[in-house]
């Protein structure tokens, strides 16, 4: 169950990662065809001049494309950026809730490609696209 603040059909996201570590609480919502990342904007997602910065838009955007695409191919594959572009069209605030909200454009045996817009409030602050490449599954080290 999610908090009050926290729009309908988001729940805790179980994939953790020490780079967003410190901007716990993240939430995600699965859908057919994408994983849509979503955090309620807090002090530590800004910059010095108190906007929210543009490497957390940068560093959610990527992951929330990656793991559309993960998503739409099943889970069977790791996938690594190799290419990432960000254009930033507006701001957000602390206290608004910032959603990526992705669209895997194609996949292929080795290359995916997806686009997002970043929404804070539902109003595009930013706009991206990455392509990823596809390499197998490792298995965990004992």
């Amino acid at each position: 169950m999610t908090a009050p603040d926290i729009p309908e059909g988001f729940e805790r996201h179980t994939r953790k990662s020490p780079l967003t570590d410190p901007w716990e609480p993240l939430y995600s919502k699965r859908t057919g065809k994408a994983v849509i990342l979503g955090l309620r904007l807090a002090k530590p997602h800004t910059n010095g001049r108190g906007m929210i910065h543009g490497g957390l838009i940068a560093a959610l955007a990527d992951g929330a494309m990656g793991h559309s695409c993960a998503h739409v191919m099943g889970g069977v594959s790791s996938l690594v950026t190799i290419g990432l572009a960000v254009d930033f069209v507006g701001t957000a605030e602390v206290g608004q809730w910032l959603a990526v909200e992705s669209d895997v454009v194609k996949t292929g045996k080795t290359i995916c490609f997806a686009q997002s817009l970043i929404k804070a409030d539902g109003v595009v602050i930013a706009r991206a696209n990455a392509t990823f490449r596809v390499v197998p599954k490792k298995e965990p080290v004992s």
